[in-house]
């Protein structure tokens, strides 16, 4: 692109609200990376764009979704976060938990980001995830797998119904796991 893009205008106009080095990159053909930097921190010394954390900008209103799967990556949104949603489990919290590479807890602008590690062959495969505007959130269904997979099926559910039993059957052999396969039988056997 010529040398007098204005990198803030292609953020504003793009629909996404969160962004890494990375993505700014390709959203402004920009591969001068000091040059990138200051013109980033340029805009956020004006206020039209925060650095929540370093290395990633945003809108100001960001979605935190976005914002979780930018922290980390690969990652993407599952786990309490989804099944509290689809009313799976009422307990509520406004965590928002993930599935990364790594176990940790990040809080970023009053928003806390719980990061559970699983295996790196179940966070590259994209079956039951949903790619959204600027993030990847799991379905109800992977999300339970999820759940009894790293809980070592040590946790509780409030209500199956909104689970597709089908859709689940249909994930199970990702897990390559016959403990989790005899998990999720034996809750739907006495569930």
């Amino acid at each position: 692109m010529a040398k007098d893009v204005d990198v803030n205008k292609l953020i504003i106009s793009s629909n996404r609200t969160v962004f890494d080095m990375q993505s700014i990159v390709l959203l402004s053909g920009i591969s001068d990376n000091l040059r990138l930097r200051q013109m980033m921190n340029y805009y956020v010394k004006r206020g039209e764009l925060l650095n929540p954390r370093r290395g990633i900008y945003a809108k100001v209103g960001y979605d935190p979704r976005e914002m979780a799967c930018a922290i980390l990556q690969p990652a993407y949104i599952s786990l309490e976060y989804v099944l509290q949603r689809a009313g799976v489990t009422f307990q509520y919290d406004d965590t928002i938990t993930c599935v990364s590479y790594q176990n940790r807890t990040i809080e970023v602008d009053e928003n806390i980001y719980s990061f559970r590690r699983i295996n790196p062959m179940l966070w590259m495969n994209m079956q039951g995830l949903i790619q959204e505007k600027g993030y990847t959130i799991a379905t109800p269904e992977r999300a339970f797998l999820d759940m009894l997979y790293l809980s070592a099926g040590q946790c509780y559910f409030d209500n199956l119904l909104p689970l597709r039993k089908s859709i689940i059957n249909q994930l199970l052999p990702t897990y390559q796991s016959q403990v989790l396969t005899q998990r999720v039988k034996d809750i739907f056997q006495n569930g």
